[in-house]
């Protein structure tokens, strides 16, 4: 399967169509983007405490956050990345946050989970917001993706 959903917190109750939910999103932005449907994804459910030191070790702020991405196609391609399995990255969301972040914007809790999932994927296709034109683009397609989902507020 290419979406592979763990989910290591205990603190917010996992139902089956949580999972259900960001496989969807995942292979709609994957489709989205034309990119492969066969690509593998890793996608973590963690807690803030988790999340708080995967944001410190590699982005150099201790401080929880919603959502981070690890992409594998970063840098240079290795020659025998064409043999390989297309393994696109991971998606760290914290459960914690997103309940918290839902009840802040007023929507449901499943709404915002697909949110943040569309929002890494798009990270692990090369998407960012450094800028507010990229962060636009990057509103845009999460919003279109979600909406092909029929995900609403």
């Amino acid at each position: 399967m290419p979406v592979l959903v763990s989910n290591l917190q205990e603190e917010i109750p996992v139902e089956d169509n949580l999972y259900q939910l960001v496989e969807a999103v995942v292979m709609e932005s994957l489709k989205a983007e034309g990119y492969s449907t066969e690509a593998e994804v890793g996608l973590i459910f963690v807690d803030d405490g988790y999340i708080q030191s995967l944001n410190a070790e590699y982005r150099g702020i201790d401080k929880p956050t919603d959502v981070l991405s690890f992409a594998m196609h970063e840098g240079e391609p290795m020659p025998e990345e064409e043999e390989a399995e297309d393994l696109l990255g991971d998606i760290v969301i914290s459960l914690p946050t997103a309940l918290r972040q839902s009840k802040e914007y007023g929507h449901s809790f499943e709404r915002e989970v697909a949110f943040l999932t569309a929002h890494g994927a798009l990270h692990l296709l090369g998407y960012d917001h450094q800028t507010e034109a990229e962060r636009q683009v990057m509103r845009e397609k999460e919003e279109a993706i979600l909406g092909r989902l029929n995900i609403t507020r």
